[in-house]
């Protein structure tokens, strides 16, 4: 059981860093990738970074563009939030909170930091859960325990994602709406003209 109780401390401890120990200078592509294996949990080399999907995020607007061919703290926080998004949700989700929480009306420093909080708040609650399920005889219990939380919380999620998108489809509609209303008057007056 040493390699669950091992796991089961990084859970504990390894968390991405506070934005004032992101680098505050620029790096390459390969470095991105190097930083992020290190700013994420990890399980058997899975769901690794790859430069492809750097660009897909970019290209899809989920990330911003490379200042040239560099990336800096913004490019990472992003990234950071995406590698531990894109297990639970799709990137249409991803879109929508990370331009909530990153985008917002907040500095993208304040979205991390809450981003990064709320992650260590669900990893402690994690670990704490793993510790009351140690034994090899309760390794289905516990793995059907742990897949029922995440879907407990999926469905909370996309619950909340679902209201987010209506109150954004709503303040949109209304500045349509608004924006509308604005041009039928400039016409009206146009027209007495």
């Amino acid at each position: 059981m040493y390699d669950l109780t091992e796991f089961q401390e990084q859970m504990r401890q390894r968390r991405p860093v506070p934005w004032d120990q992101l680098p505050d200078f620029s790096l390459y592509m390969d470095q991105v990738l190097s930083y992020m294996d290190r700013q994420v949990i990890r399980f058997d080399g899975d769901d690794g970074l790859t430069a492809a999907m750097v660009n897909n995020y970019t290209k899809s607007g989920l990330v911003p563009r490379a200042e040239g061919k560099k990336y800096n703290r913004d490019h990472l926080a992003y990234l950071t939030a995406i590698c531990v998004l894109k297990r639970v949700m799709s990137t249409k989700d991803m879109d929508l909170l990370i331009r909530e929480e990153l985008q917002g009306d907040r500095p993208i420093s304040d979205g991390y930091a809450a981003f990064c909080s709320s992650l260590d708040k669900a990893l402690t609650a994690a670990a704490d859960e793993m510790a009351e399920r140690t034994g090899e005889e309760e390794l289905a219990d516990a793995a059907i325990h742990f897949a029922l939380m995440s879907y407990a919380a999926g469905v909370a999620s996309s619950r909340y994602v679902t209201l987010l998108r209506q109150r954004k489809e709503s303040r949109e509609g209304e500045e349509a709406a608004a924006h509308a209303r604005g041009r039928d008057r400039a016409k009206k007056e146009k027209e007495r003209d």
